[in-house]
């Protein structure tokens, strides 16, 4: 029998954000006759736009099930996580939720489930686990917080990047179409107004800006592979299509796996080249990079070179595909690739110490 637990986190001192900050989160865990004192503790972050319900849900496309309910069925513990100003968490004002800020309240959230698991608190009846291994994943904008997190809080056994590149993330569309410009904008110009823009030229030539009304069609192609249901299609990227700011999110009505809010910052930046090349260069646990055949990677079989601490690189390109994995035929598919790449995390941690 498969559980799920919704808790809010309190992350005040470590957001730093000058007033009272959660962080809200989705734990799904299998009975307890399945958990092992050494399972596998799984940290999911949404992409921008999303919510921690884009691993709880059994998503709407041409196959059935969750990811976290299916993890949780191999006798993995699977931590959903809103990010700082997404979903269920604390919203603050953009300005607030940079970088730092937003990886430090995951960071302090995560290490309290873990305390209640090792402790015995975090649910009746769950045994102790207090020896986990300890996964990062993360999809398009949350696999960017994931390297973040990981680069500077090293919590990971290993990290998976899903849908997202350490160097330079861009969203395709349909051939033969106007390609999509997105701001370049430096980590220390995020805050400035007005920000500091590196590309402003190609954008002044450009008539499909990232972020405008009307961009969600443009990022269907990349987003969804063809025999994912339009009418899902449309429902999932109404809200990029609403139109809406960074000040003040999406507008419309979400869905239940959607997230009207986000770390505008964050969400504005991470599609600049390099925006976390520090932070993947230093991460030294093994990195899977995995993505859709129709996804936002630039250059694939170039990410390794992001990695350059890492002794343990993996990639995997899973067929019929877009960037949305979780909506795609093959997300069962795409799910074991996750779960054999963490059997080998666990050879490592235990021949490595």
């Amino acid at each position: 029998m498969i559980h799920e637990l919704d808790l809010k986190i309190d992350v005040t001192d470590a957001a730093g954000v000058g007033e009272p900050a959660h962080i809200a989160v989705t734990v799904t865990y299998p009975g307890a006759a399945e958990v092992r004192d050494d399972a596998v503790v799984c940290f999911g972050k949404p992409g921008g736009g999303y919510s921690r319900r884009y691993y709880t849900c059994d998503l709407p496309g041409p196959a059935r099930g969750a990811q976290a309910a299916w993890h949780a069925e191999r006798g993995w513990i699977f931590v959903s996580v809103d990010h700082l100003g997404v979903g269920d968490s604390s919203l603050h004002a953009p300005h607030k939720l940079d970088y730092p800020n937003v990886a430090a309240a995951s960071q302090a959230a995560e290490q309290e489930v873990l305390r209640r698991l090792a402790s015995g608190e975090l649910a009746a009846g769950l045994p102790k686990v207090t020896a986990p291994l300890k996964l990062g994943i993360g999809q398009s904008m949350g696999g960017c917080m994931t390297i973040v997190q990981q680069g500077r809080f090293h919590g990971y056994d290993g990290v998976g990047v899903l849908g997202y590149s350490a160097i330079h993330t861009h969203p395709p569309t349909r051939p033969g179409e106007p390609p999509i410009t997105a701001a370049w904008l430096p980590r220390d110009g995020l805050t400035r107004n007005p920000q500091i823009v590196l590309n402003q030229e190609a954008l002044a030539k450009t008539g499909r800006l990232t972020g405008a009304p009307g961009q969600g069609d443009a990022m269907a192609w990349a987003f969804h592979y063809d025999d994912v249901d339009p009418a899902v299609v449309a429902a999932d990227l109404a809200h990029f299509n609403s139109g809406g700011s960074v000040d003040e999110g999406h507008r419309g009505e979400p869905q239940p796996w959607s997230s009207l809010t986000f770390p505008s910052i964050v969400a504005l930046g991470c599609l600049t080249p390099g925006v976390v090349a520090a932070e993947a260069a230093a991460i030294r646990s093994p990195v899977l990079a995995a993505m859709g055949e129709r996804d936002v990677c630039a250059d694939p079989k170039g990410e390794p070179r992001a990695y350059l601490s890492t002794r343990s690189f993996d990639l995997y390109i899973c067929p019929r595909m877009g960037h949305m994995h979780n909506f795609a035929s093959t997300r069962e598919l795409f799910w074991r690739r996750i779960e054999t790449w963490a059997d080998w995390v666990r050879e490592v941690k235990t021949r490595e110490g």
